[in-house]
């Protein structure tokens, strides 16, 4: 297996430091919450409700249909692996949202197989979110959230759900499957906010 042992905290190639508590991996470990869900192209659909319960939807044609980006970032694990420089192909938040009229500070993220997760709106928009469908040059596999996924590489993994279907706006914060279950409500790995009170 090719991973650097846990706690090592060498150089990194961006030049930056690794968050506290994590090691290095050139695997792409698979951790689920419960069975991958197989969706088809045919049958996706991504949703946002507003708080006044407003709603948008795409098909998977009008997501393809919209401007993508190709993203390089790292990505940290809840369990304390990292991941250096991996490549995505998506649809940013800001695109999705900048005809969304809303007033909302929150979001629970909904996926195909009951999955949730809540995030504050401001870390959906500027440029730190995406609906990720490509990985590495390839459509994204059903193990790693395909057909698409959230990508918000700056929070714990956990955060970027898999099988994403859409988003919930709310004026007030609730919390998702692992944040029900002890996870920190937000998720920062530079301040390891790993679990509620961390």
């Amino acid at each position: 297996m090719n991973i650097v042992s846990p706690g090592f905290t060498g150089r990194r190639r961006s030049g930056s430091d690794l968050p506290p508590g994590q090691y290095l991996t050139r695997d792409f470990p698979v951790l689920s919450a419960g069975p991958t869900p197989h969706i088809q192209t045919e049958h996706w659909e991504f949703t946002v409700t507003t708080e006044t319960n407003d709603l948008v939807k795409w098909d998977w044609a009008a997501l393809l249909a919209l401007p993508a980006e190709t993203i390089t970032k790292d990505i940290h694990c809840v369990t304390r692996w990292t991941k250096l420089e991996t490549e995505w192909k998506g649809v940013s938040l800001d695109t999705l949202l900048a005809d969304v009229e809303t007033g909302a500070d929150f979001a629970m993220v909904h996926s195909y197989g009951g999955y949730t997760t809540n995030l504050p709106l401001d870390d959906l928009l500027d440029g730190q979110a995406w609906i990720a469908y490509e990985y590495d040059g390839e459509p994204l596999d059903p193990e790693h959230g395909g057909p698409a996924r959230l990508l918000v590489p700056h929070l714990y993994f956990w955060k970027s759900a898999k099988w994403v279907r859409g988003l919930v706006l709310s004026d007030t914060e609730d919390l998702g499957f692992w944040e029900t279950a002890g996870y920190h409500e937000y998720g920062d790995p530079w301040k390891e906010q790993r679990y509620a009170g961390d």
